[in-house]
């Protein structure tokens, strides 16, 4: 290991592979992490403003309005059946239309 360090020209060799590390770690976190974190709180505050009358989409491709909410849970009436509520997750939303903007 020290014949590798003591070559003539090894010192920019170490240097070439801490800014390639740099490199691959800054593209890491901007092509993965920082996209990840933008859609959670795009999520977060989608449901943070739910309201009951609000038109959904579910995750599985169902489309109900909301009838009552709960800290992490939703009743959801599907269908012009009205006898047809499901307690739901709030993570199991996809989309919202409020009621108001129809």
């Amino acid at each position: 290991m020290g014949i590798l360090l003591t070559a003539p020209g090894a010192e920019g060799q170490g240097m070439v592979l801490v800014v390639y590390i740099i490199v691959i770690a800054a593209f890491c976190y901007f092509m993965m992490i920082r996209p990840q974190k933008k859609e959670q709180k795009r999520v977060g505050a989608m449901l943070s403003t739910l309201e009951i009358g609000d038109s959904i989409l579910t995750t599985s491709g169902f489309y109900g309005i909301i009838i009552d909410i709960t800290d992490d849970t939703v009743i959801v009436e599907f269908g012009n059946n009205k006898n047809c509520r499901i307690p739901m997750q709030k993570t199991a939303i996809a989309q919202v239309e409020k009621a108001f903007e129809k």
